[in-house]
């Protein structure tokens, strides 16, 4: 249990004493103020502890989940402090009296919250026992170990340990055959430069560009702090497509300005993991330059505590200085986002395997075994997930935003680890079936599409990174259930074809943010805030695995179509932006280069009109965010804190 935060002491005033006087005449003598503060301070946490144990001894009316059997995967997860060797002993006395009371050996969650806080009741009473001097030689103590700890700071990052580098292959050139499809592919890098050297120019060090205003954008998602989103998360396209002066540029701001020591930002987990950690481990493969690796491992080290619940479910923000994490607030009374907390899984094994530190990996391997353990309803799994309860949040399941990148990467997981973790399959293969039986329907003009389940009701309307999904099913197709890879195969052409038609439906043949399928309208947006186009990836990127495994010239046709359509209504002298309505022959911008656009859309894209030898889909595994990470072999690999692979 961690401990809560001291409360603010009372704002009331004390009376003042005139010169002289005493409230306490006949005390023989009187502590120091200094005492007086430390004796209040122990006080106080004494006082808070007691009151806050109301709030965290668990109400059997309201927690009926520990009857699901998850006593086991809730509060282990967190790191035990550092205890002195008293304090051990009084923990395992107490945790040996809790296993005797306890019939199966497992002492209950009510048992290690009240173990907890009993030990600091102890150390409370035994803190006030102690006479001055003890105190004083105890806060000396705590001087000793904070400037010991600065020393550490300043001495920086400890060296990682050398491991061997996985197989890496294909990772530049992949020139097509055909000059009409090379003269494609140099127009994608064209656009490329152009969209970098606008940055290079206008947005320096700022997270993304406003094309139109020409100056640096960011969003709370980074804390409105400059991090550098758009050449981190750019670095692997420019290093793919050959543009190596770009790179090296990239390259030298990490290494002079990208320092996450004493950052006082408040970031999205998830966000900084995929676009940050996912670009850097990604550049350090590509490029194999160490300072990717070590910038990406100093960066996971600040995001950890935001797993510190009582679920290890992590919070959705935390802040890279405090270490303080909350959740969005419209998020479902509190709740933790699938696609979030799920979408860290190999980001964070790559991070074990480079560090050899285990506790990457035994953070995400949590998250999947509190959820194999909860009850789904209809076999789906709601985009909500409250982290200090351990419950779901409203019955709400989609495939796109909010749930999305989780059924990538329960497959990809299983892709990344050379196809020996079959629990991350099972468990895809089990949600995909789910999915079709409860989500996919056909429309009356017969387009496949995936809708929204919300309290036992189907929505009819399917989002634009919804359309991701055709690329998965066609990914997952080999090594199906039942000899199903022909029936995965063929639905994500049907994926394909339907987002193609909500491209093709519109005036600017750039798809909208969402689309319904009912009252006789069908891939086409109905409400003006759906109408929008942000430089979204997902749609190519599906063009393209279906390219990959089927070679169909259509996609690379779509695929073409979709490249013009940017190159002629999102293009600005600036770099490129998003626009308000795909709908209207004179739209307006929204004056956003993201990111992702450098990072997904036109490296998709370049992939798309490349060979298949550049990054073959055996050897490499995208993240959500495009960023390429290498499949390890885990035959002859042993992660920290993992079982030996089982083939």
């Amino acid at each position: 249990m961690t401990t809560p935060a001291l409360l603010p002491l009372s704002g009331r005033r004390i009376p003042a004493l005139s010169p002289g006087a005493s409230s306490f005449p006949h005390h023989r003598a009187t502590l120091r103020l200094s005492e007086k503060f430390i004796l209040l301070l122990i006080l106080s946490a004494f006082i808070t502890l007691c009151f806050g144990a109301f709030f965290f001894l668990p109400d059997n009316s309201k927690h009926k989940r520990f009857d699901l059997g998850l006593e086991d995967v809730l509060i282990p997860h967190i790191d035990a402090p550092k205890m002195g060797k008293h304090a051990r002993e009084r923990e395992g006395a107490v945790r040996v009296r809790d296993e005797k009371t306890k019939g199966d050996g497992k002492p209950s969650l009510r048992d290690k919250i009240r173990a907890d806080h009993e030990r600091a009741l102890q150390e409370a009473k035994e803190k006030l026992r102690k006479s001055r001097a003890e105190l004083q030689a105890e806060i000396q103590t705590e001087k000793v170990r904070v400037v010991e700890e600065l020393k550490k700071k300043e001495a920086g990052p400890r060296p990682l340990p050398p491991v061997p580098m996985p197989k890496v292959v294909g990772v530049s050139d992949g020139e097509p055959p055909e000059p009409a499809v090379k003269e494609k592919r140099d127009k994608i890098r064209e656009m490329m430069k152009h969209a970098w050297d606008s940055y290079r120019q206008y947005g320096w060090g700022h997270n993304e560009l406003k094309p139109l205003a020409k100056k640096g954008h960011t969003t709370n998602i980074f804390g409105n702090s400059q991090m550098g989103a758009t050449i981190v998360d750019a670095l692997d396209s420019l290093y793919i497509m050959g543009l190596h002066e770009e790179f090296k540029d990239g390259q030298e701001w990490i290494e002079q300005n990208l320092d996450f020591t004493g950052v006082n930002a408040e970031v999205s987990v998830f966000e900084v993991n995929i676009r940050f950690i996912g670009g850097l481990l990604a550049a350090y493969y590509l490029s194999g330059q160490e300072v990717f690796k070590l910038k990406a491992v100093q960066l996971a080290e600040k995001l950890l505590p935001a797993f510190n619940t009582p679920t290890g479910i992590p919070w959705a923000m935390v802040n890279l200085k405090s270490g303080v994490g909350r959740n969005w607030g419209w998020a479902s009374a509190g709740s933790s986002i699938l696609a979030e907390f799920g979408t860290l899984h190999m980001e964070f094994v790559h991070l074990t395997y480079l560090t050899g530190n285990p506790v990457y990996y035994q953070k995400v391997m949590h998250i999947r075994k509190l959820l194999a353990k909860m009850d789904r309803p209809n076999g789906l799994y709601p985009n909500y997930l409250n982290p200090r309860t351990g419950r779901w949040g409203q019955h709400h399941t989609s495939v796109g935003g909010l749930g999305d990148s989780f059924y990538e990467y329960l497959l990809k997981a299983w892709l990344m680890s050379d196809k020996t973790d079959t629990e991350a399959r099972k468990t895809y293969d089990d949600a995909i079936e789910a999915i079709e039986r409860h989500l996919i329907r056909k429309s009356n003009g017969g387009l496949t599409f995936i809708g929204e389940w919300k309290n036992g009701h189907l929505e009819r309307k399917m989002g634009h990174l919804t359309c991701f999904a055709g690329g998965m099913f066609a990914l997952g197709a080999d090594g199906s259930p039942d000899d199903k890879a022909g029936h995965y195969l063929q639905l994500g052409a049907e994926i394909a074809h339907t987002c193609h038609e909500s491209y093709d439906r519109t005036v600017l043949k750039l798809g909208p943010e969402a689309f319904k399928f009912d009252s006789g309208l069908e891939a086409v947006a109905v409400r003006q805030n759906e109408k929008y186009y942000i430089l979204r990836p997902e749609v190519i990127e599906t063009y393209w695995y279906m390219w990959r495994f089927t070679h169909d010239p259509k996609y690379r046709q779509w695929g073409w179509e979709a490249a013009q359509a940017i190159d002629k209504y999102c293009r600005v002298s600036g770099g490129f932006s998003g626009v308000k309505d795909v709908y209207s022959s004179n739209p307006t911008y929204d004056d956003v280069q993201q990111s992702f656009f450098l990072a997904e859309t036109l490296k998709y894209l370049y992939l798309l009109f490349s060979s298949d030898d550049l990054l073959p889909l055996d050897s490499w595994v995208f993240n959500t965010e495009a960023h390429p990470l290498p499949v390890l072999h885990l035959g002859n690999i042993t992660l920290p804190g993992s079982q030996p692979a089982q083939r």
